[in-house]
């Protein structure tokens, strides 16, 4: 590992405090370094709060360093008006002579302007460290501007012999399939995606918060689909924990395309990554459009002998381990 990626990685890792909390801006972490010292760190926490950049740049006790050092950034400082500054501006004015960035943004409004501004004011940029890893850190945000959609996560859980709910329940409230730790996991994955989905058999089944209750953080915004609306209004999803959007026939043609007419839909609210909880037919709507990025999937230790089957997927990219008893495979969708 060269000095240049030593110091992006760990702005990547400062990048990685703000994971969950950014939306709809992506994850950013910035060091400073003035002979082969680090003498100031920062990264994005907030939506409206300052960049990283002028976190790392106000950490710095002697200003008088910043005109000699090297500002590391795992994102191209953004060159806009928003609801904060260019960042730009600022390591202009701070006169920083050196820029190191990992990837560009992929944000029409950025897009290279902010590398192109550093060095028309006469700054050295070099761009591409850790390029792969910088990416990958945003990889909600890219798919965002890059397909037009949200970064599509499915997840469920199966029972050994293969069915994600029983033929028959006892109330309407879910079956647990998996232990209390992976259902811990899933709400610390509902913590960090901006939105969730289900369909409205899963609501009036099993009548679902679908909030963080079991770990700290933000609730992800409510999807639910609707055609006929047939949700009971006294339903969970319909308290004030947090937003819910239900798209019923008036919204979306249930007839045709629904994984792509609600992407795009997501698309226009500025919703980044959507995780999908709903049951079989949802599921498997998104698997057969092939929009998805990644499924997890959770294999408990019951059997169930009938019920309704797993949603049925194929991927080339795999990885398995296990909390406790439970198995838990990753899937990737490289198309």
């Amino acid at each position: 590992m060269t000095i240049a990626e030593k110091y992006m990685s760990r702005c990547i890792e400062l990048a990685q405090n703000g994971f969950g909390t950014t939306y709809p801006n992506p994850m950013v972490g910035a060091v400073i370094v003035h002979e082969n010292k680090i003498i100031g760190e920062g990264w994005h926490q907030k939506s409206g709060t300052p960049h990283a950049e002028v976190h790392a740049i106000n950490s710095v006790r002697d200003k008088s360093l910043l005109k000699s050092a090297t500002l590391y950034v795992s994102l191209e400082p953004c060159s806009h008006f928003g609801k904060t500054p260019p960042c730009c501006d600022f390591i202009i004015e701070n006169e920083i002579p050196n820029i190191v960035v990992g990837t560009i943004d992929q944000n029409p409004k950025v897009a290279g302007s902010g590398i192109q501004k550093l060095i028309e004011n006469g700054r050295k940029v070099e761009v591409g460290i850790l390029k792969n890893e910088c990416n990958a850190l945003n990889k909600r945000f890219f798919t965002f501007h890059e397909k037009k959609r949200p970064y599509i996560i499915l997840k469920w859980a199966e029972s050994q012999d293969g069915f994600i709910s029983p033929s028959k329940k006892q109330a309407q409230k879910p079956v647990w399939i998996t232990n209390d730790y992976s259902r811990q996991l899933v709400h610390q994955w509902r913590s960090q995606e901006q939105a969730i989905l289900v369909g409205t058999q899963t609501v009036i089944d099993d009548n679902p918060f679908l909030t963080v209750r079991d770990w700290s953080g933000n609730n992800p915004i409510r999807i639910v689909l609707d055609q006929n609306n047939r949700i009971p209004k006294q339903s969970h999803i319909f308290d004030n924990q947090s937003k819910t959007i239900v798209y019923s026939a008036t919204d979306i043609d249930f007839n045709k395309d629904i994984g792509i007419q609600i992407a795009g839909k997501l698309f226009e609210e500025n919703i980044q990554s959507l995780i999908i909880e709903g049951g079989r037919k949802t599921l498997q709507t998104f698997i057969d459009e092939n929009l998805w990025d990644e499924a997890r999937i959770f294999k408990g230790v019951l059997s169930m002998e009938s019920g309704t089957k797993a949603p049925v997927i194929h991927s080339t990219s795999a990885v398995r381990t296990f909390i406790l008893d439970d198995e838990l495979l990753i899937l990737t969708n490289h198309d």
